[in-house]
């Protein structure tokens, strides 16, 4: 996004989302690298052939770790920067749901609506996001989720 706003702006912003994600293609290369990397070859995601003829997806699909994972560079490009940070950290998730399966071709993109934003500590604000990966063309998301985040200020 590369729009900086300050903490007590993003604090405002509450109950409101804050960024959708452009598009990303998720096709075999991405998948089949994906399981390379995490070494589940499981056969509905890496052999089309197999996945056509004998899955109800009528297609190989994206892990759901992978789907997970896309998460981050969704919200690099649609959430806010918070002037004075200078780091933020993955906290986990209080809820996260695999809704529909990613068909290897399909295009996904994060939307975000801030639920919570609390300071912890004078320089640790724990913020709380709803989360939706969109599967281009699909009502169904991809993905649900309550991700949580740390973000410090010096």
């Amino acid at each position: 996004m590369g729009l900086t706003i300050e903490r007590d702006a993003y604090m405002g912003m509450v109950g409101k989302e804050i960024g959708v994600s452009s598009w990303h293609l998720v096709d075999q290369g991405r998948i089949d690298a994906f399981a390379d990397a995490t070494e589940d070859h499981q056969f509905i995601h890496v052999d089309p052939e197999r996945a056509a003829r004998e899955t109800p997806f009528g297609a190989t699909i994206a892990h759901g770790f992978l789907t997970m994972s896309l998460l981050s560079v969704f919200s690099y490009e649609a959430l806010p920067k918070i002037g004075g940070a200078t780091m933020g950290v993955n906290y986990g998730f209080d809820r996260l749901r695999f809704v529909s399966p990613v068909r290897a071709g399909s295009r996904v993109r994060g939307r975000f609506t801030l639920t919570e934003a609390t300071m912890r500590k004078p320089n640790e604000l724990l913020s709380r996001t709803s989360v939706s990966v969109e599967i281009e063309g699909e009502q169904r998301p991809a993905l649900v989720a309550d991700w949580l985040g740390l973000v410090y200020f010096a």
